[in-house]
């Protein structure tokens, strides 16, 4: 075995050692998907594969990108979608970008000025963290989780040593991993206290787990709070609620024009294809169209029932009122004993442990969505039971299985 084949085996056997090993797995087709992002059940739906297939079918021949966007890749198809999104979003414009990744290391690697400071959630997405790595910032300050004491702290501190120097707070309007939405009426207060004409403090906003989730018709919490105007830029990713894939950042016509100057993952990387601007345009049409109001209800009731009806005797359930449920149990091999037990009884449910959070904080992570059914929400919370050998409560919700939304037929 080559040297260096050798190295990077050893620090796989480690990674083993520890079980922390990632794999690629595929899960079984006939599973119940309690894991996915799919929040909304589209990935699921027939009519909105019916809804993609006709605009593919109304496309130019063309189904490609053909290059890089400042290339060859840009078209009206894009701008008209862009300015869709932006006005379903009410913000000034829209940029795309092939995924959120791409879009949050694009921002914050470039907008942040030389000398400026970024503040950020301790628990800010992977993407954030990278663009940060690569920002000009002279300083990165974490604060503690949606603590709105410590981050009024961090300002004061940074105000103090970098007198003038521009801040940027990062946060996320609902967290992936604890799935709690960030108390953002007062992390906007805090920084109104401070900049009252917005003169050095920015704040930005990953609501990628929020869209198609929270809002008017899947507009977001920022658009459910109505705080568009204090914010300085929002993303939005496709992947997850959308059932499509790539972003978009929102913010003013001057923030777009800088991205498209200096965002090096938007100017050296091809960009998405024509089908794939198709199915952003299909899920706008179906949000705009007021489609997918009544899924988000029945989301919300089934995380409402999953919340109401589970007990657990060993370990905790996160305060989470999103889709995104946590059980932490007590270390790894707990978690990982209660995610094997349910899939063995067919529900796709995945354990996360660290590096992906800190250690002491590993945890089940369930996800609920459109395409659930409130039956199987019950089996699934009878099933943590029987792996705990306690008796289901008694109290159970009132929402009955004929409310499902069922999204075949959307």
């Amino acid at each position: 075995m080559p040297k260096l084949e050798h190295q990077l085996e050893e620090t796989l056997k480690k990674r083993r050692q520890i079980s922390k090993i990632r794999r690629l797995v595929v899960n079984p087709s006939n599973a119940i998907d309690f894991s996915s992002n799919d929040f909304l059940g589209l990935s699921h739906s027939n009519h909105f594969k019916a809804t993609y297939i006709k605009e593919l079918q109304q496309l130019p021949t063309i189904l490609g990108s053909t290059g890089s966007r400042l290339l060859d890749g840009n078209s009206s198809y894009c701008e008209q979608l862009e300015r869709k999104i932006a006005k379903f979003h009410n913000s000034e414009t829209a940029l795309i970008f092939n995924s959120g990744f791409d879009a949050n290391a694009g921002l914050f690697s470039t907008v942040p000025q030389r000398g400026d400071i970024i503040v950020y959630d301790e628990l800010i997405h992977a993407s954030v963290h990278e663009g940060m790595r690569m920002s000009r910032a002279a300083k990165c300050i974490p604060f503690l989780h949606s603590n709105v004491q410590d981050f009024e702290r961090i300002i004061q501190l940074a105000i103090a040593q970098y007198p003038g120097k521009n801040v940027f707070v990062a946060v996320e309007t609902v967290y992936s991993m604890d799935g709690d939405v960030a108390p953002l009426n007062e992390l906007v207060a805090v920084l109104q206290k401070y900049w009252p004409h917005k003169e050095n403090g920015y704040i930005i906003v990953d609501e990628a787990h929020s869209t198609g989730v929270y809002g008017d018709k899947g507009r977001g919490v920022i658009s459910q709070l109505g705080l568009e105007n204090e914010i300085f830029a929002r993303l939005h990713t496709f992947g997850k609620a959308l059932a499509s894939n790539g972003a978009a950042i929102l913010g003013s016509e001057t923030l777009r024009q800088y991205l498209i100057n200096y965002a090096r993952p938007l100017i050296y990387s091809t960009f998405m294809s024509y089908s794939s601007l198709a199915s952003i345009k299909c899920v706008y049409d179906v949000l705009e169209n007021g489609e997918t109001i009544p899924i988000q209800k029945h989301v919300h009731d089934i995380t409402q029932r999953f919340r109401d009806t589970i007990r657990l005797p060993s370990g905790t359930l996160l305060p989470s009122s999103s889709p995104i449920q946590g059980v932490v149990l007590n270390g790894n091999a707990p978690v990982r004993a209660l995610a094997s037990y349910l899939n063995d009884k067919g529900f796709i449910v995945k354990p996360i442990c660290s590096p992906t959070v800190p250690i002491g904080q590993e945890r089940v992570r369930i996800c609920l969505h459109g395409h659930n059914t409130s039956d199987q929400v019950d089996s699934l919370v009878d099933e943590i039971h029987s792996f705990f050998q306690i008796s289901p409560s008694s109290s159970s919700s009132s929402t009955s299985s004929s409310s499902v939304m069922e999204v075949a037929k959307l």
